[in-house]
């Protein structure tokens, strides 16, 4: 039996990729959490995950090589951005790469889980097209 899409979580923050994750858990969505966009690429997971929740600036890959390199593999993964830096450049280039959302720190729950859900439609959508 395939198991069910998840949400995978990357960022490089331990308390944030915890907090997120046990947020998202107590609304019945299954996650998986990973510290660097490479762990996630590794991981196995990739093709399994309904949407991705990813921080924008990480050591190593960032939120939007992350993006690109996914796109470029084929995976039609749709992807929410968090951030806490206020860059103008690298927003662009972040919305550049067609995400579902891009979110300023600190989210809120309810911004967070509407952008989740906007996702998730967006996989469904995209899965029956």
């Amino acid at each position: 039996m395939a198991e069910s899409p998840f949400i995978a979580i990357v960022d490089d923050d331990a308390s944030v990729r915890k907090a997120t994750a046990t947020l998202l858990e107590s609304y019945g969505y299954s996650t998986a959490a990973f510290g660097s966009a490479e762990a996630f690429l590794r991981s196995g997971r990739v093709s399994g995950a309904g949407c991705l929740v990813t921080d924008l600036y990480m050591p190593g890959i960032n939120g939007v090589e992350l993006r690109r390199h996914l796109v470029g593999a084929g995976h039609r993964l749709p992807t929410i951005f968090i951030t806490a830096h206020a860059d103008g450049h690298m927003h662009a280039q972040a919305l550049k790469c067609g995400p579902i959302a891009l979110l300023l720190k600190p989210v809120t729950e309810q911004r967070l889980l509407a952008s989740i859900e906007d996702a998730l439609r967006s996989a469904r959508e995209m899965r029956r097209s």
